[in-house]
């Protein structure tokens, strides 16, 4: 390409460049990092970059760390859109060569960054957009996160998805924002957020705040409308708090327990559920119900069902695509995969144990009108196994 005229020419004529990867692939992480190394060496005009997208079932995670260097990457981006590996990626680009960058959305697989990384005396002042997402737990977020936070001085916009676990210590409350990093944003707009916060006591028990005490510490510093829901019967914790600000911005939910108090979250497509607490019925009613253009759902509960007597109105998710049972209770395979029950008329891709689905197709004898198997065109069983002769009879696209 650069002994290229015609295409050389052409990289300086781009300024806004968007690239969508849509499926990793064996060893497409390698291949990602050298094609935004190639882009941002080539590009020299460019402005705006969305690489790869941000919808986090696409988990592609370039490592762009040891690949990008000063004299490669065009100094005039003001506007980055990526995934990245780690939060040393995020700091790189940050405090690296990207000295006009004004708006960085970024997705992080992992927050890990050794210190030596760390400058938190370093201002940000030309950053104006910040969206930062780390659907995987997180540690660090008190010694890595806050301080990067307080450094982005003139931020007019923030955005932050969090699932943060802490030891010895209390929920993330309205008070802790605003006293940790929030105060020194003068500049701040507009603040969106979901933070799921675990807490787990090892060598003090400090009392943990109230559903209440969680929404009176948002009043009375600009706020907007917040919700927050605790769930404290948790199996390897001492207690879970939900805080996100309304009306809810993001594509995802995770996290979701038998604690949930409902709500509207017409922009989620992607919803984890997880308890150790069995689910009922009346949990998957009002799900259906708030999260009405669903498209992605997990759910992970190994408990049987106490109450398994079903409800004559039929539950329906009208745009679900994707199920994931694996972790599931074959319990909520019945409930789910029987259109008596619950009805999927979108249902293309299914992950389950093959037990689960011996058990519910009664080793495949069982009716194959009664199974929202119709339109299912990908199945994921975590093992090998034989086709049975009628196994086209259930899985017509199969």
């Amino acid at each position: 390409i650069k002994d290229n005229l015609i295409l050389r020419d052409l990289t300086k004529q781009i300024t806004h460049l968007n690239i969508d990867i849509k499926e990793t692939i064996e060893h497409c992480s390698e291949i990602g990092s050298k094609i935004f190394t190639l882009i941002l060496s080539l590009c020299k005009n460019l402005i705006v970059l969305n690489f790869c997208h941000m919808f986090p079932t696409r988990n592609y995670f370039p490592p762009l760390f040891y690949l990008l260097w000063e004299n490669c990457i065009p100094s005039n981006l003001i506007k980055l859109k990526i995934n990245v590996s780690t939060l040393v990626d995020c700091l790189y680009l940050l405090d690296g060569p990207l000295v006009c960058l004004s708006t960085l959305i970024i997705n992080v697989s992992s927050t890990f960054c050794p210190l030596e990384y760390i400058n938190p005396t370093k201002k940000l002042p030309k950053l104006k957009y910040f969206s930062f997402t780390a659907c995987n737990y997180t540690t660090d977020y008190d010694d890595l996160i806050v301080p990067l936070l307080c450094r982005m001085i003139n931020l007019e916009q923030l955005k932050l998805y969090l699932s943060v676990v802490r030891s010895d210590s209390t929920y993330i409350d309205g008070t802790q924002l605003y006293e940790q990093f929030l105060i020194y944003m003068t500049q701040l707009k507009k603040f969106t957020f979901y933070i799921t916060t675990i807490v787990s006591f090892r060598t003090v028990r400090l009392k943990l705040q109230s559903n209440e005490d969680i929404q009176r510490s948002f009043i009375g510093r600009g706020y907007q409308q917040v919700a927050s829901y605790i769930h404290s019967k948790t199996f390897s914790s001492n207690g879970k708090c939900h805080i996100y600000s309304l009306p809810y911005d993001f594509e995802y939910f995770v996290n979701l327990d038998n604690s949930f108090q409902g709500g509207m979250f017409h922009k989620v497509r992607q919803l984890k559920m997880n308890d150790v607490i069995p689910f009922e019925n009346k949990l998957f009613k009002l799900t259906s119900q708030n999260f009405p253009f669903l498209e992605f759902l997990y759910i992970s509960n190994d408990y049987s069902q106490k109450d398994n007597q079903h409800s004559s109105t039929l539950i329906t998710f009208p745009y679900l695509k994707f199920l994931d049972l694996k972790w599931a209770h074959v319990d909520y395979t019945k409930l789910f995969l029987l259109k008596k029950n619950i009805r999927l008329p979108c249902l293309s891709n299914l992950s389950i144990e093959y037990k689960s689905l011996i058990t519910i197709t009664n080793n495949f004898t069982n009716d194959t009108t009664q199974f929202n198997f119709d339109k299912l065109k990908s199945l994921d069983v975590c093992e090998s196994f034989v086709r049975p002769k009628n196994f086209h009879q259930y899985f017509p696209l199969l």
